[in-house]
């Protein structure tokens, strides 16, 4: 994707939940406060692109912040105040998530079958790397709840990927209800692997943006 987008500044952000060593995972709030952090480093106007669980932290993170232009949820969590990632699908987990649980550390995920679930319209041999790439997930992160909400004062778009695998377009079209304008791909959960032209497109309309 950012090779997509010639002579945009391009940041990007290393969330704390997420990672190959359970034992130094983050939560949720950590990576809003690494989200806040990134933004804040920037000068700004700042178009945040947020995807899947990302919307969670950046929705925390980002209430006040006076850089922001816009908020770009990309099949993500579009929540409110007092939501959490898990509450948002009844309580309910997803039926690929796999628990884990680890003396002294508790209780974090990984996906059971990461090339169907995210990269369903991905070349076979990037969705393979892709996979092999991703960590643990803590499961805390699904369970805090936002205490501060961006969306309400900052404006936001929804891209709502019609073949996703991981959530299904009729929830994204619910958390859509909550932005301001919304757009379509189809593509499965990963865009940014399975067509990146069309993604930059839709970024660099929102940067374009008054």
């Amino acid at each position: 994707l950012i090779d997509d987008l010639p002579g945009i500044d391009v940041h990007t952000v290393a969330l704390t939940s997420c990672g190959d060593d359970p034992k130094a995972l983050g939560d949720m709030y950590s990576d809003a406060a690494a989200i806040r952090a990134a933004v804040e480093a920037i000068g700004g106007p700042v178009v945040v692109v947020a995807h899947s669980y990302g919307g969670v932290p950046t929705t925390q993170a980002l209430a006040d912040a006076s850089n922001v232009k816009s908020i770009v949820y990309l099949a993500a969590f579009q929540l409110d105040a007092g939501d959490s990632l898990l509450s948002s699908a009844g309580g309910d987990p997803a039926l690929w998530w796999e628990f884990h649980r680890q003396e002294g550390v508790g209780d974090f995920l990984t996906v059971a079958n990461p090339v169907e679930v995210f990269y369903g319209d991905v070349d076979s041999s990037v969705a393979e790397k892709a996979a092999a790439a991703l960590g643990y997930q803590s499961y805390a992160a699904t369970t805090q709840k936002l205490t501060a909400v961006a969306w309400q004062t900052i404006p936001s778009t929804y891209i709502i990927c019609e073949a996703d695998s991981a959530i299904p377009p009729f929830v994204q079209e619910l958390f859509a209800k909550r932005a301001d304008r919304t757009l379509r791909l189809n593509s499965s959960h990963s865009p940014f692997l399975s067509q990146p032209s069309a993604l930059a497109q839709l970024i660099r309309h929102e940067l374009s943006l008054p």
